[in-house]
């Protein structure tokens, strides 16, 4: 059986003397994992498009349970995420978090769509790291089946308050009248709208929003919380993207 789709690379492994098994988050299966025979040879014509974070035409073929990319052709390869190591690194944790949460063999077309346009922003610099990072975490919790507990006060139905608070272990919100577990986390109204607007848009429209330098540092702390308490492990990418920042 032959399935020709669209991929992204999220992890590469070198394997023999010049074959590679990626990983690959497709359109139209989720997760594979696929042998690329000859891929580091400098004259094989998958060389760029089987590299980690391309995007590429593929055409796999499958037999039982082993998946081989017979042909790739680029179509976006992301360089200028690989300007700096604080980009890369980023790029890397999203590729982990892809690799956690993503289905296997399923149809991935809106997740697959959320990686390419959160790459392409951290590429051309169109937002700052801290919004690119906030948005692929909770977007890429909702589509997984994570989606927090935002619509209002989980107490009292209470929609907006100056100051909210969110408890990332039972992703529920509260308003600051209600009794709160002691280790929520106080938000501002502007980020709790924020998260709202990131979660629950249209995919085209979930970058668009702005807050201030401190309400994208509140955003981006409580997102990465939020995403730890529910996957219940470290990223070693995420750890490195640290250092430089």
């Amino acid at each position: 059986m032959r399935l020709n789709t669209q991929g992204l690379i999220i992890r590469e492994q070198q394997t023999g003397e010049a074959d590679r098994l990626v990983t690959v988050l497709t359109r139209d299966m989720g997760v594979i994992r696929a042998f690329v025979r000859g891929a580091r040879s400098i004259k094989s014509r998958s060389l760029s498009a089987t590299q980690l974070l391309g995007y590429s035409k593929l055409s796999i073929f499958m037999s039982r349970d082993v998946y081989t990319i017979d042909e790739a052709e680029p179509i976006e390869v992301f360089f200028g995420v690989r300007s700096d190591f604080a980009r890369t690194s980023l790029a890397m944790y999203f590729c982990e978090l892809i690799c956690e949460l993503a289905p296997e063999e399923t149809d991935s077309a809106e997740l697959l769509s959320l990686a390419l346009n959160t790459l392409y922003m951290l590429s051309n610099n169109k937002l700052s790291v801290q919004q690119i990072k906030a948005v692929f975490e909770l977007r890429m919790l909702s589509l997984s089946g994570y989606m927090p507990n935002l619509v209002a006060c989980s107490s009292c139905g209470k929609f907006a308050d100056d100051t909210m608070l969110f408890d990332t272990e039972s992703a529920q919100l509260y308003c600051s009248s209600c009794k709160a577990p002691v280790h929520c986390i106080p938000l501002t109204i502007g980020v709790v709208t924020a998260i709202r607007h990131i979660c629950l848009s249209d995919p085209k429209k979930i970058f668009s929003f702005k807050l201030s330098n401190s309400g994208l540092k509140e955003l981006s702390d409580v997102s990465e919380r939020y995403l730890l308490a529910t996957t219940q492990r470290r990223y070693k990418s995420l750890e490195l993207y640290k250092t430089f920042t």
